[in-house]
């Protein structure tokens, strides 16, 4: 069982003739927390889109766990969160984990609910309203929740520290500490190149489909010479 979490194998995808994702090449191992970095339009979302086969490939492979992410079996394992998260405005917060659970075969345990609340300062009342009263940040919250309660091994968040205010980023930080001292692996996007460092163990930058570069972050600055990551991010994307 030495299979990478994720696989992309030189993945290709193009709209209207133009590469969106130009022989992408990454490899996320087992247990390892990997944070996607790039500027707006670089191809972040497009390569998770691929990924989820929500779009089909027009060239390369990508496997999880060693299968073919076509097989919808190989997804099983993988939680997401998308980075424009809209759950059914005319839900409440606890009708969405309920279905979200369900649709895993999962038990609704509120225990296990009120820990996750508490976790991501999420109050419990905000479960009896429906999710169109919600604040960006509460939103985000939920969307958490019903991710981290599924118990999967390989979570992939798109932006996930977007709408949190400070404690709440701070709390996510702990949970996911918690997350990774359980074997669990992450791919995850960020625009805050402070978060990457601290959060993960390799990084890659993507800029115009391509990856710049991949490593560690302290490969990163070493590699362009500087002395924070936002400095050798500019000098990878030149």
């Amino acid at each position: 069982m030495d299979q990478a979490a994720l696989r992309f194998r030189n993945v290709t995808k193009r709209h209207a003739h133009r590469p969106v994702l130009d022989g992408v090449d990454l490899t996320v191992e087992r247990g390892e927390f990997f944070g996607l970095a790039g500027v707006n339009g670089a191809g972040k979302t497009s390569l998770i889109k691929c990924l989820l086969d929500f779009c089909a490939l027009d060239g390369g492979a990508i496997e999880i766990f060693g299968a073919s992410h076509l097989r919808p079996q190989a997804r099983q394992p993988l939680a997401y969160l998308p980075e424009r998260f809209t759950p059914p405005y005319y839900l409440t917060g606890d009708d969405f984990l309920k279905y979200v659970l369900k649709l895993q075969g999962q038990a609704y345990e509120p225990a296990a609910v009120a820990a996750m609340l508490a976790a991501l300062d999420l109050e419990d009342t905000a479960l009896k309203r429906t999710v169109r009263s919600y604040s960006k940040g509460m939103t985000q919250k939920l969307g958490l929740a019903a991710c981290f309660l599924s118990r999967k091994r390989l979570y992939v968040l798109d932006e996930p520290m977007s709408g949190l205010d400070p404690k709440a980023r701070a709390l996510l930080k702990q949970l996911l500490q918690h997350l990774r001292n359980d074997g669990a692996s992450l791919l995850f996007t960020s625009h805050a190149l402070a978060d990457v460092e601290e959060i993960c163990d390799r990084m890659a930058i993507l800029h115009g489909g391509r990856i710049r570069f991949a490593g560690t972050p302290e490969h990163c600055r070493s590699r362009y010479g500087a002395s924070t990551l936002e400095a050798a991010f500019l000098q990878a994307i030149q």
